[in-house]
């Protein structure tokens, strides 16, 4: 409702709410941390009780994986990197015409961070299973770096294709966008994957403007603030080989489209000073290390990290994960 609101407010610039959102928005975000501090170790542990709602594990085996085992045309899982619901309502005025179009939503699993999410979203697994279960394809990086750590997407969801049995009529074809010359070749070529039975795309753009606003002045002066940011979005989406791949899909017969995100964004506002030794992790959102001190108004302190389903890195090396609007000042 907020997210709705906050967009109505895009379009009346002249009505003068957007404090009164801005203050709500924070106690919920306040009240959010709180909830999901009390209720994320009893979902990870009761993952397929009726009463939880859906994490990134599940997500391919509820919304994906009975699409890919009965359907006889082609089915495309598009992971857009980092997309939130904003961005989602942005976008989905340009496909309301091409598509009939079901939405549902899910929650994250601990740390909302790509080597994490991404990961357990092809993988159908938390990352310590992954840990355990493919110790050679879950990355022992000791950094917290995307490329290194997310090289097996497509060994992953291959795996659990296996686990559940489902055969294809031809191989798995997966694809990584990160450029736009890539992005265009793949829209060019659209058309000749429509006799491929399953295809998984990961797609970067956003990611990449969401982790490039904190380090360019442009960025910075075209995406103030989350509406400039959605306006962004809008202009990105409306001319990218994205919708034009979109178009071209809803062309071919019985294909069908799945869209999700592997995690969202925040715009963080408010600094947290954290204590650790040089080997701690330098993302602004979680860090694990050994020897980690930060206040626990500001973020989630996790000794073992097993409770989460985290790898456990060593011994005595903890997690901490931000909450709210937060940022970690090492």
């Amino acid at each position: 409702k907020l997210v709705y609101w906050d967009m109505e407010f895009d379009a009346h610039p002249e009505v003068d709410f957007r404090q009164t959102l801005i203050d709500q928005k924070r106690e919920c975000n306040q009240e959010f941390s709180k909830y999901i501090e009390n209720e994320y170790k009893n979902w990870v542990d009761n993952l397929n009780s009726e009463d939880n709602p859906t994490l990134t594990v599940s997500v391919l085996n509820k919304y994906v994986l009975p699409h890919v085992a009965n359907s006889s045309g082609p089915v495309f899982l598009f992971v857009i990197d980092c997309l939130r619901l904003d961005q989602w309502i942005v976008m989905e005025k340009y496909l309301k015409d091409l598509f009939s179009i079901k939405k549902d939503y899910y929650f994250s699993i601990l740390p909302t961070a790509t080597p994490y999410a991404r990961n357990a979203l092809f993988a159908g697994l938390f990352p310590s299973e992954i840990e355990k279960y493919y110790p050679d394809l879950w990355s022992s990086v000791p950094d917290d770096d995307e490329n290194s750590m997310n090289k097996y997407e497509k060994e992953l969801l291959q795996l659990l294709l296996d686990r559940k049995r489902i055969k294809l009529r031809n191989d798995l074809k997966y694809i990584k966008i990160i450029d736009p010359e890539v992005g265009r070749s793949f829209e060019q070529n659209v058309l000749s994957f429509q006799n491929n039975h399953f295809m998984a795309i990961v797609v970067n753009f956003l990611d990449m403007i969401a982790h490039g606003r904190s380090d360019s002045q442009i960025l910075k002066e075209i995406a103030p603030d989350e509406s400039a940011y959605r306006s962004l979005t809008n202009s990105w989406f409306q001319h990218s080989y994205l919708l034009n791949s979109f178009r071209l899909i809803s062309k071919i017969p019985k294909a069908k489209i799945i869209v999700t995100t592997d995690h969202g964004s925040i715009r963080t506002l408010r600094g947290a000073k954290v204590l650790g030794d040089r080997e701690a992790s330098s993302n602004l959102r979680f860090k694990f290390g050994r020897n980690l001190k930060v206040d626990d108004k500001h973020a989630i302190y996790i000794k073992n990290p097993h409770e989460y389903k985290l790898p456990k890195r060593g011994v005595a090396v903890s997690y901490i994960i931000a909450k709210e609007d937060y940022y970690f000042v090492y």
